[in-house]
């Protein structure tokens, strides 16, 4: 009995010996862990100056209100479709009024609103330039570009399609392509040749829904 208690003696010696290590082995760690921040925040210190903390102010952080989400896909698609549905050969010449611009509007609209366009009535709020692009890549711009300007309240917009300098036999070409596809887009109420001082026979004006 006493070689086995003086045998659990000595185990016990051993455990609290091991412990008592451990402590002093973490006590050092946590020394050197703070030694370092000290060090760290003298060398803050001695760079920026004399600093203090900043009062609390009992205030709530800004909160930012999100932008609203907005359904890209949906009007890449619309876009698309819209431009699908833009044929060259839908004839609507015998729509255009035969004034001096080859206007156009629609069914119940009075032809003062051509002549309001055509005189500048409408400020003119966006404008897209259709020089130098294939008829698939116009016919495409064209069609984002009214559906962008419908998304924005844009009511009045300048389409330039040039004179057709540059076109085999100096025909404008692409005017009368331009002419038909926005006869078939729904948002157009109104179109007319632009005045001279906004671009004559190269540029039209649009005059899409309120």
């Amino acid at each position: 009995m006493k070689v086995r208690a003086l045998a659990e003696l000595a185990h016990l010696r051993d455990a609290l010996q091991r412990h008592e290590r451990e402590a002093a082995e973490h006590a050092a760690r946590e020394h050197a862990t703070r030694a370092a921040a000290e060090r760290q925040r003298r060398l803050f210190c001695d760079s920026v100056g004399p600093v203090r903390p900043l009062p609390p102010h009992g205030r709530a952080p800004p909160s930012v209100p999100r932008p609203a989400p907005q359904a890209r896909q949906l009007h890449l698609d619309e876009q698309a479709a819209l431009a699908q549905s833009l044929s060259d050969e839908v004839d609507i010449e015998t729509l255009l009024l035969t004034d001096d611009g080859l206007s156009f509007r629609r069914a119940g609209v009075g032809p003062d609103v051509v002549t309001r366009l055509r005189r500048g009535h409408w400020a003119v709020q966006a404008e897209i330039d259709l020089h130098g692009l294939r008829r698939d890549e116009a016919r495409d711009a064209l069609a984002a570009f009214v559906r962008g300007a419908t998304l924005r309240g844009q009511r009045c917009l300048r389409v330039v399609h040039g004179k057709g300098h540059g076109s085999p036999g100096r025909q404008p070409v692409l005017k009368a392509k331009v002419q038909r596809w926005l006869g078939q887009s729904a948002e157009v109420v109104a179109f007319t040749q632009a005045s001279a001082p906004q671009g004559g026979a190269g540029a039209v004006l649009v005059l899409l829904r309120g």
